[in-house]
């Protein structure tokens, strides 16, 4: 019979409890795996419930997409930059929009005035889309866009430019994120109100599933709900619970679980605790197969499988000696390959002072590679599973987060839990008593509360005014030279069909080609369903 030395030993210490609350033990055996059935929790790669990855072969067969999150001032830059990342091995694009875009503004927005191209590359029509992406094959490249509230705007603008260049729809490949839920939870750059929101969204399912079959019509994010503050089970299960959510509206529109659901995307942070991070991605892969299968009756084993992208986590960057930056992102990055990501984008060291500079873009692309080329990682699949202590913590994770699930399911579901203000009140929470380890020093941030030295400069990428003044021509031209009257009556078309509650993609695809402006189709909309406005929550 084994024997559990923490019974016997007074060498082991007993149980760390981490900030967010979870016990650690210092040493795990078979003992904490008690009732652990290994075919049906852990398996084979490419096997439901995919605990060890959704593909037999995974690295064997294909490295994950080095997808580099990217986009400041003009789209001229940017396009430089997107070029600049593909000649040094880049394998898919990442669109960073400004702050005015992601609003659904246009650069000449009154709001706008000192946000142009600072955050984020300004895209106001399909003039500047074809800017950003003149010289790139779209049907050689996957894109990512990383837009929610006008993300419809934003995917017929892209799909308007492959068309342009003599690409069939049904050729180009991407994602847009288009996650509304984690907008009303976490980022907060909302438009319109849940109910219109998700109209949009579902929108976007059907004319995907129907016109263009290799596009992630959403990315469903947990990464902003981690960046605001959340624990890594909570970011698990509101994520994987927001999914549930667009399943269930989905199909009260009429749509067919096995038609949309492979072509449902998630997006992931993968933050500084290196195990509870792998084992939280597992975790993900083993609830959502239970839910499309068991909970949906999903028939397609490819409407089973979680595929995500992993982005290193923003909120863990510190100004404090920034070059501490390039190891954290590089255990990060580990944590999402370990974890079997298929799409990763790497953090630039200076981040938290401003856009990433071309030397800390490349540092942070070559970390991507040599995680890939030289560590061996990649040369096992799943290389942890097994172990005690990463299935006991892929199980607690599991179990955590079902709990959060099944308390939402309760509440009526994810809509009516933000409308309570529930995933909010929780994330807060959280955020609070994490601040407040690190200010006790019972959480230690290495150049922030230990470890301090003097202030390293370090170079930054600026965008000067120069940038406002060039975007701002371009739309004033735009609007000049298009034909007015045809814009017009693309708008009314459009204005109508909302009010018609018909899918409103095509409509938007006609007012994007006669290049109306992001802010007018978004102010035509806003007609129809209006703007929302959170509740104050104390």
């Amino acid at each position: 019979m084994y024997e559990n030395p923490q019974e016997n030993s007074c060498s082991v210490r007993t149980p760390l409890t981490t900030v967010s609350g979870k016990k650690i033990n210092a040493l795990y055996t078979p003992l904490d795996l008690e009732n652990f059935d290994y075919s049906e929790e852990l398996g084979f790669p490419g096997e439901y419930p995919f605990t060890r990855g959704i593909h037999p072969t995974m690295y064997h067969g294909r490295l994950w997409t080095m997808r580099q999150f990217s986009g400041f001032g003009t789209a001229e830059q940017t396009n430089h930059r997107y070029k600049y990342l593909l000649e040094h091995g880049t394998t898919g694009l990442s669109v960073a929009f400004h702050l005015p875009t992601l609003m659904g503004m246009d650069s000449d927005h009154p709001l706008a005035e000192g946000e142009i191209g600072k955050c984020g590359v300004a895209i106001d029509s399909l003039a500047d889309m074809e800017i950003l992406f003149d010289g790139i094959p779209l049907d050689k490249i996957s894109t990512s866009m990383t837009i929610n509230p006008p993300a419809a705007v934003l995917w017929a603008m892209y799909i308007a430019v492959a068309e342009k260049q003599g690409i069939p729809s049904e050729v180009i490949s991407g994602t847009i994120q288009n996650d509304m839920l984690k907008e009303y939870i976490a980022q907060k750059t909302f438009i319109f109100p849940p109910e219109a929101s998700m109209k949009l969204i579902v929108d976007t399912f059907e004319y995907g599933t129907n016109t263009i079959p290799r596009w992630n019509t959403i990315s469903i994010s947990g990464y902003h709900i981690r960046e605001a503050g959340s624990t890594a089970v909570q970011e698990l299960a509101f994520t994987l619970r927001d999914g549930i959510e667009y399943v269930d509206w989905a199909l009260n529109r009429g749509l067919k679980i096995d038609e949309f659901a492979p072509r449902l995307s998630f997006f992931f942070n993968a933050h500084n605790d290196f195990f509870e991070e792998i084992a939280k991605f597992r975790a993900a892969r083993r609830i959502w197969a239970h839910a499309m299968k068991e909970r949906f009756g999903a028939k397609n084993p490819r409407s089973w499988l979680l595929r995500f992208h992993t982005q290193t986590s923003g909120v863990s960057l510190m100004a404090q000696q920034p070059y501490n930056n390039v190891i954290r992102v590089a255990l990060q990055a580990l944590s999402a390959v370990l974890g079997g990501t298929q799409s990763l984008h790497t953090n630039s060291l200076d981040e938290t002072y401003a856009l990433p500079s071309e030397k800390a873009v490349t540092i942070a692309l070559r970390t991507q590679q040599i995680i890939a080329h030289e560590s061996g990682v990649a040369n096992t699949i799943d290389p942890l599973g097994g172990s005690y202590f990463v299935e006991k913590l892929t199980r607690e994770m599991e179990d955590e987060a079902m709990d959060y699930i099944h308390k939402i399911d309760d509440m009526g579901g994810m809509v009516k839990a933000i409308e309570l203000g529930f995933p909010q009140k929780e994330i807060t929470d959280s955020a609070y008593w994490y601040q407040k380890a690190v200010e006790k020093k019972e959480k230690i941030i290495v150049g922030v509360n230990a470890f301090e030295k003097d202030h390293e400069p370090i170079s930054l990428l600026e965008i000067d005014e120069s940038v406002a003044k060039q975007q701002l021509a371009r739309l004033e031209d735009v609007r000049k030279t298009r034909n007015s009257s045809q814009v017009l009556q693309n708008l009314s078309d459009l204005k109508k069909a909302a009010e018609d509650e018909v899918n409103l993609m095509p409509f938007i695809l006609k007012c994007v080609k006669s290049y109306a402006t992001l802010g007018e189709i978004i102010e035509t909309l806003k007609d129809v369903y209006g703007e929302y406005e959170e509740p104050v929550d104390f």
